[in-house]
């Protein structure tokens, strides 16, 4: 009895969108218990497969795939944009990022009526600068929105060139052609913020000299002031602004001494690159699919199958991984309910875009029809808030 109150309570908690994914629907995927995912569709130059995976309590992560337009004016730039959107702490961050980042990244294209670095660099930070108003004016009755936050993942193609912006520690990587031999090999293309990595853990010691407690190995894991692992995000506004971090906050998320300057960075690692004809196809995905699969693996994997049902497979092997690790059973593994499945595996988001050489080389003059698609097949109003939980690199970084 206790068990049913529970799931019906559960379903409460459902944005009603939620509703809305049938699992006869292609056009918007489709859904399998926990997983999610479009096994193939058209992306204006080539081809693309998504997957989704639920593991927490409310879906934290969120990713998108839109294609036509890259600004608000019907002249273009035309191209291909793609976003992984890991969320911790809770899904409005991630969610928010969702509905806003593509649409400041329009805006501001159709400014500077092209794309480029400092486009994107300005995206994220008015989707940085909007999620910050959310937090001033929830905190008086949502004091731990301040807490939430996400990893940001964004590829573009525009014009044959490939534009890869990251925070966090999502992952993109690329399957490059080796003529001579046949191989194709995994290219990793963005730059990590996780303090598990020396590199971080010496930014962050030079950025704040004066803290010999920036990171801290906690539980045998590198962790930002003992609270988080990435150095970089979206949100998580309690470590970037002072005001923020002080009751009603919770008292595990206060530090005890209080802060000068940001101790984390909203500014993304941006690396920009023409795309060659032996350039096969891009994996994007959370760190969740990286912690059971190399880049070789998952680059093997996409390249030894047929393009369609490739993302859906990419997650299908990591999860298998999952369960051989815990010494059981995938057909086991998928009965376990979400939020008890997060001792398990995180939530897992993939998107696979492959690359048409043909259509790289006339992307200048291409004009297809527009793609808009979001993993989960799920669409949240701008407004809507889920119940918060308890919670070559061009310019600075």
């Amino acid at each position: 009895m206790l068990s049913r109150l529970i799931n019906f309570l559960k379903a409460c908690w459902r944005p009603s969108s939620d509703h809305s994914v049938h699992a006869d629907s292609d056009a918007a995927g489709r859904q399998d218990g926990l997983f999610w995912y479009k096994d193939s569709g058209q992306h204006l130059i080539g081809e693309f497969s998504m997957a989704v995976v639920q593991a927490n309590n409310l879906l934290e992560d969120q990713s998108q795939i839109e294609s036509g337009s890259l600004s608000l004016l019907d002249s273009g730039p035309y191209g291909t944009f793609a976003g992984i959107y890991d969320g911790h702490g809770g899904p409005e961050t991630s969610r928010y990022i969702n509905d806003h980042l593509f649409q400041n990244l329009k805006r501001l294209a159709a400014e500077q009526n092209s794309m480029s670095v400092d486009v994107i660099r300005k995206a994220f930070q008015a989707t940085e600068d909007g999620f910050c108003s959310v937090v001033a004016k929830q905190w008086p009755m949502k004091p731990q929105m301040a807490a939430v936050g996400s990893c940001c993942l964004v590829v573009v193609i525009c014009n044959g060139i490939l534009y890869v912006a990251n925070l966090g520690d999502s992952r993109a990587v690329l399957g490059r052609l080796v003529r001579a031999t046949g191989e194709v090999l995994a290219i990793q293309l963005s730059a990590e913020h996780n303090a598990c990595f020396e590199s971080v853990r010496q930014e962050l010691h030079s950025m704040h000299p004066d803290d010999p407690q920036i990171v801290v190995l906690k539980h045998n894991v590198w962790r930002v002031k003992g609270l988080i692992q990435i150095s970089r995000s979206i949100g998580d506004i309690y470590l970037k602004k002072p005001e923020y971090n002080r009751e009603p906050l919770y008292a595990k998320f206060r530090l005890r001494e209080p802060f000068k300057r940001p101790i984390l960075s909203s500014d993304p690692s941006i690396t920009v690159q023409e795309l060659e004809p032996h350039d096969q196809f891009l994996i994007l995905a959370s760190d969740g699919l990286w912690e059971h699969l190399s880049n070789q693996e998952a680059v093997d994997i996409v390249q030894n199958s047929p393009r369609s049902g490739s993302a859906r497979r990419l997650v299908k092997t990591a999860l298998q991984e999952a369960a051989k690790k815990r010494e059981m059973r995938y057909s086991d593994l998928k009965k376990i309910d979400r939020g008890v499945r997060r001792h398990f595996h995180d939530d897992i988001s993939v998107i696979v875009v492959f690359l048409d050489s043909d259509l790289v080389s006339k992307a200048s003059s291409l004009r297809g029809p527009s793609l808009s698609l979001r993993g989960g097949g799920m669409n949240f109003p701008a407004k809507s808030l889920a119940p918060c939980a308890t919670p070559i690199e061009v310019g600075t970084t």
